[in-house]
């Protein structure tokens, strides 16, 4: 990821993911000889200090960012690993039509099919990385389902009042949103990175179009045991 310009003026401000959830606050930068930022150093609410990529720092007006990895790595991935694949295809027309040596095409396929075995391995082992993040998020919901319904239960029989009641439940369901986002979001980078691996070769605009824009998260269902519970409309927010 590159650079953003505007980097410097993130000092002390607070920075989010792409879902909205605070991950702490900018408190340095480790600077190259030649003036670019390497790394951001992040101060969390428990006082760690940690690095993270300057490429993973996105400065919007007032709003600083952290872009997930995860959908970066995918979309190179998605873009090399077809790249590589057409390049070999050519290079065996070539030998076809007996325009290069038998030798040179061993010698350029050898070197194209390690480079893709490698690249393979690598996207192997992003995948893997990406079912526990949907792991996480499935958890995530679950319990927040859990809290919910005890909420409900807790406020139906008069030990929660109405005002305390309204605060937590949008605060609940905030929360929902945001890991309903993240968890559908994830999937679809997973299902464009396993067909990938599977052999196909999706147009460059489509893999963006899966990396940038998730689809719009499912509402969660309840845990067992089943319960009724009348959940209101959340309000919409910026994420």
């Amino acid at each position: 990821m590159q650079q953003d310009p505007n980097i410097f003026l993130s000092i002390g401000k607070t920075v989010k993911d792409e879902y909205g959830r605070a991950i702490g606050e900018i408190a340095s930068f480790a600077v190259k000889p030649n003036g670019g930022v390497d790394h951001v150093y992040i101060r969390h609410a428990d006082g760690r200090f940690m690095k993270y990529p300057a490429g993973s720092i996105k400065v919007e007006g007032s709003e600083v960012i952290y872009l997930s990895n995860i959908k970066y790595e995918t979309a190179l991935f998605c873009d090399q690993i077809p790249l590589i694949w057409r390049k070999d295809q050519a290079l065996k027309e070539l030998l076809e039509k007996r325009k290069i040596s038998q030798e040179v095409y061993e010698d350029l396929h050898s070197s194209f099919e390690g480079a893709l075995n490698q690249l393979k391995t690598e996207a192997q082992t992003l995948l893997e990385k990406i079912d526990k993040e949907i792991e996480r998020c499935s958890n995530e919901i679950k319990e927040l389902n859990y809290a919910l319904v005890h909420l409900e239960v807790e406020h139906e029989i008069g030990e929660i009042g109405e005002q305390s009641y309204n605060m937590a439940f949008s605060a609940i369901q905030e929360c929902l949103k945001r890991a309903n986002s993240e968890k559908a979001d994830l999937e679809g980078v997973r299902n464009k990175l396993s067909n990938i691996l599977l052999g196909e070769t999706p147009s460059k605009a489509a893999v963006e179009e899966t990396v940038e824009e998730a689809p719009a998260p499912t509402s969660p269902s309840l845990p067992e045991p089943p319960v009724v519970v009348y959940v209101k409309e959340a309000d919409e927010s910026n994420i």
